[in-house]
């Protein structure tokens, strides 16, 4: 036999060796799951939200607002309000100081949020797209929405992508990690 086929075939062979053990140890490891940072625990608004503004004794103020894709929702006497990217409490203080003094004395404003944006559920799912976002929603409920798992998926983890100050960062996570909007 030629030495130089000797030779390609070693080395083939301790490559195929190096990947096998590499793929072993990263199983032999078992799920590896990445806290998400809660600096985020307060819900932050997003485009699409439909949230219910009241201003107490202003009747014709209150009503549904839907946070357009500007990120603004438009009030009446103040026109827009930057809603995306707030928490409820910071868009109520935005408005309760446009408000004030200028129409209303000392307003008083509360949010509550209506409809949340969608969810995505992508990957080894019967049915992935996007679905309807519910309060404490795990990523395994959302997998079960979207038709539960194919036969390939990993059931171990799922990768969670947030926007985490401003940047997309994606997370390994276990099926009982909470689920946000968007």
């Amino acid at each position: 036999m030629d030495n130089s086929l000797i030779g390609k075939s070693t080395a083939f062979i301790c490559a195929l060796l190096s990947v096998v053990l590499l793929l072993g140890a990263c199983a032999a490891a078992g799920p590896r799951t990445t806290t998400i940072p809660d600096s985020d625990k307060d819900y932050v608004l997003g485009v699409g939200d439909i949230l219910r503004i009241s201003v107490y004794g202003e009747e014709e103020m209150t009503g549904e607002y839907k946070i357009e894709q500007s990120g603004m929702i438009s009030f009446p006497l103040i026109n827009d309000v930057p809603a995306s990217g707030f928490t409820a409490k910071e868009v109520e203080a935005a408005i309760a100081g446009k408000l004030n003094p200028q129409y209303i004395v000392d307003p008083r404003v509360n949010i509550e949020v209506l409809n949340y944006r969608n969810v995505f559920v992508l990957g080894e799912v019967q049915q992935p797209g996007k679905y309807e976002f519910a309060p404490n929603m795990t990523i395994l409920q959302a997998i079960a929405t979207a038709g539960g798992y194919t036969y390939r998926a990993d059931e171990q983890t799922a990768e969670v992508t947030r926007h985490v100050k401003g940047a997309l960062k994606t997370f390994v996570v276990n099926q009982d990690t909470m689920l946000k909007p968007g």
